[in-house]
């Protein structure tokens, strides 16, 4: 294995990953709890 094997196989993980991040951002289970979180900046001291 050279250091083109494990650029590739890095290039790859991070691709991934970065493909599993998007799936759960974009999951509709996650959606009320992102809704919440956007609008706490606009919620008044209670």
């Amino acid at each position: 294995m050279d250091m083109t094997d494990l650029r590739i196989i890095a290039t790859l993980a991070t691709f991934v990953t970065f493909i599993g991040i998007l799936l759960w951002a974009w999951s509709k289970r996650n959606k009320n709890n992102f809704d919440e979180a956007a609008n706490l900046p606009f919620e008044g001291d209670e």
